[in-house]
């Protein structure tokens, strides 16, 4: 009789966790955003300094209203992905970076780091930094926020280079 309930029990509790994952898959989404940043071309090698970035337009009331949810439900927001990209000169790789830092914030919430890369070793015009586990909800919901980003270069640049980020957020609803 025991065992029986203890069945009963531990199979109401997966069906409850399983429930509870689905209905989560259900209000979870992705916010993509982007920004562009110019590393100069004559600043010395081997120490940081700070691309301007222009702040960013979030378009994520639209984004909740789209997936049926609204500011006030959403409960979790992580960095999912930030991919940068040569766009200029074309020709142009990853070779001359040797790190990469950055850092998210609006004129109501502190800085904090949002991904990064070090000892970098590409050869492409494509990097994928490491996201850091920092929840975005905060700025993510605000009306636009700030991108700095700091880097470090491995040689000197002769020409100007233009970089875009890509940036995915995965955004999750409370159902209530």
């Amino acid at each position: 009789m025991k065992t029986k309930k203890f069945s009963i029990l531990v199979i109401l509790a997966l069906i409850i966790t399983v429930s509870c994952n689905e209905v989560d898959k259900l209000l979870t989404f992705t916010i993509s955003d982007q920004t562009t940043f110019t590393v100069n071309s004559g600043l010395p090698f081997n120490t940081p300094f700070e691309a301007a970035t222009p702040d960013v337009t979030t378009n994520s009331t639209t984004e909740f209203k789209n997936n049926n949810t609204n500011v006030d439900l959403v409960k979790d927001v992580k960095l999912e992905e930030l991919k940068l990209t040569i766009t200029s000169p074309a020709d142009k790789t990853f070779s001359f970076l040797k790190s990469v830092h950055m850092f998210i914030s609006t004129n109501a919430n502190d800085e904090i780091e949002l991904a990064f890369l070090d000892n970098i070793s590409s050869t492409t015009n494509v990097l994928n930094l490491t996201c850091t586990s920092q929840k975005l909800d905060k700025y993510i919901k605000a009306s636009s926020y700030k991108i700095r980003t700091s880097v470090t270069t491995k040689e000197t640049l002769t020409q100007e280079t233009t970089i875009k980020a890509d940036m995915k957020f995965k955004v999750t609803a409370d159902p209530f």
